[in-house]
């Protein structure tokens, strides 16, 4: 599935907050959206899927403007993953993950074995098995993270949106979570995530759209974007980017602040 931004300009009625962003993600890329806090990565993400109206250019899934699509046909194709959700009532995890096939789902048609099925599935994708007991309100805040993007694997879609989907995971659960977007894109999902921390782009992505002012900064692969120069531009503050080797394995990027003295 490509999905193709034209010209966008997103924002809110009566306030603008991002002008003229042209991106087209490829089937099975992943592309890693950085910005500062206020630069409008929410806004972009959920002007892509429908969740608001563009104020300029257009939104196209294969080609198709997704403003003539139905609600239901955005969900069988795109899953979001959003930065937080504190949930109100006492689902518990399986049944919030189970939620993510809603749209598979007919009207007034109870979920089905397969339906189960693929929900498990993407607790154990995630190592949440263990959790599809318990009830959602009651775990961590990074534990419901997961529970989240389980339940947008669930809806087995061929676009996966994340709005900084590690924010509120220790570390070892964000390289998980890292390690899932590589082997979705691997399967011909197309992933496109939002997150601060460049060494994540290093990491998974295949090219880099940096937003500031309002606008794409800069677009292509993690080396040729994330550069100290860029960084300094979008965060204010110094940086270096170094090159690790490691024996047997390609050489890895990395950033690290630059030494003040």
């Amino acid at each position: 599935m490509r999905l193709a931004v034209e010209a966008l300009g997103f924002g809110y009625p009566g306030h603008a907050v991002g002008r003229d962003v042209t991106l087209a993600l490829e089937p099975g890329e992943v592309v890693c959206l950085l910005g500062p806090n206020g630069g409008g990565k929410t806004t972009l993400f959920k002007t892509m899927i429908g969740l608001l109206k563009p104020q300029a250019g257009r939104v196209s899934i294969d080609g198709e403007d997704i403003a003539q699509w139905s609600p239901r046909r955005l969900a069988q194709a795109i899953g979001y993953v959003p930065q937080a959700h504190a949930g109100y009532f006492p689902f518990t995890v399986a049944d919030v993950v189970l939620m993510g096939r809603t749209a598979h789902v007919g009207l007034f048609a109870a979920p089905s074995a397969h339906d189960r099925d693929v929900a498990g599935r993407s607790l154990d994708a995630l190592g949440l098995a263990g959790f599809a007991g318990q009830v959602y309100t009651r775990i961590s805040g990074g534990e419901r993270q997961m529970v989240l993007i389980a339940r947008a694997l669930a809806q087995e879609p061929a676009l996966m949106v994340m709005d900084e989907p590690t924010a509120s995971l220790d570390f070892g659960n964000q390289l998980r979570v890292l390690d899932q977007v590589t082997a979705l894109a691997r399967q011909g999902m197309t992933v496109v995530l939002s997150t601060h921390d460049p060494d994540h782009a290093f990491h998974v992505a295949d090219r880099v759209a940096m937003l500031h002012g309002g606008g794409l900064l800069a677009l292509g692969p993690p080396a040729e974007v994330i550069t100290p120069a860029r960084l300094r531009e979008v965060y204010g503050v110094e940086i270096e980017v170094l090159t690790i080797d490691r024996p047997g394995r390609p050489p890895r990027r990395v950033c690290v602040p630059a030494a003040s003295g």
